[in-house]
């Protein structure tokens, strides 16, 4: 029998960890609560840990730190769903730059945390049919990066590692997979997240902005990821497989 994901709740409201604790539980989830970052590297040393639930405003250090944190140096794959205040659009965009994959804003349903938490979970394991690479090969050779797709991290021309979020992995092998072919937003967004595009969802334009940065593109006259005016984006690079990487 599959053992159960294990998602980690990281907020300091007492009541909205003991009801997320028990609706997740009874919905298959396990489930472990902390309230502030200390005890989110305590429950993370404890055990593997599936899906980060995480709020924005913490005593100590805020979740946008955490967040940053666990992105640079700490379990680079694991998901962060993070969780804002309703008017705080700006925390949401700094949020999604930081590396968060989805955010939800309080006062929200239990149930669609719920939706939000398996729609990530799913989305991180695995691409769309219709946009997936043949997993025989380890490598994806492009300009001066490698791919490893096993170990989801970029290596460099002299062979240094550069961790990736989920979703920046995501995006960069929906881009690599479909190299000279020109994705809308729309598309791109419904590949690597799972939700329509909002005529105000600045979520994507972020996600290639980090993503640039990961592969030291220039915005102004971008090598990999060019931009399409009024239609979208292109992986403008030449992709090549690698049965081996360094």
């Amino acid at each position: 029998m599959d053992r159960p994901d294990h998602v980690l709740i990281v907020d300091d409201d007492r009541e909205l960890r003991e009801l997320l604790v028990a609706y997740l539980g009874k919905n298959g989830f396990r489930v472990t609560a902390a309230a502030d970052g200390q005890q989110m590297r305590a429950a993370l040393a404890a055990g593997a840990i599936d899906l980060i639930v995480l709020d924005l405003m913490l005593p100590g250090t805020d979740g946008l730190v955490l967040c940053r944190d666990l992105r640079a140096t700490q379990t680079p794959q694991i998901p962060i769903l993070m969780l804002t205040a309703r008017s705080d659009e700006a925390d949401r965009i700094v949020g999604l730059e930081m590396g968060a994959d989805d955010y939800l804003t309080k006062p929200f349903a239990a149930r669609e945390l719920l939706a939000r938490i398996r729609a990530v979970l799913r989305r991180t394991r695995m691409l769309p049919p219709s946009f997936r690479a043949a997993e025989t090969t380890r490598g994806l050779a492009f300009g001066d990066w490698v791919l490893d797709t096993a170990a989801r991290h970029l290596l460099d021309a002299s062979g240094t590692m550069v961790s990736l979020s989920g979703a920046e992995y995501r995006l960069l092998r929906v881009f690599l997979d479909h190299p000279q072919r020109v994705l809308s937003r729309e598309q791109l967004l419904n590949l690597t997240q799972g939700r329509e595009l909002d005529v105000f969802d600045r979520s994507i334009d972020l996600l290639v902005s980090r993503l640039r940065q990961r592969l030291r593109d220039d915005a102004h006259d971008p090598r990999y990821i060019k931009t399409v005016r009024s239609e979208g984006y292109v992986f403008s690079a030449t992709v090549e497989p690698r049965e081996h990487v360094r």
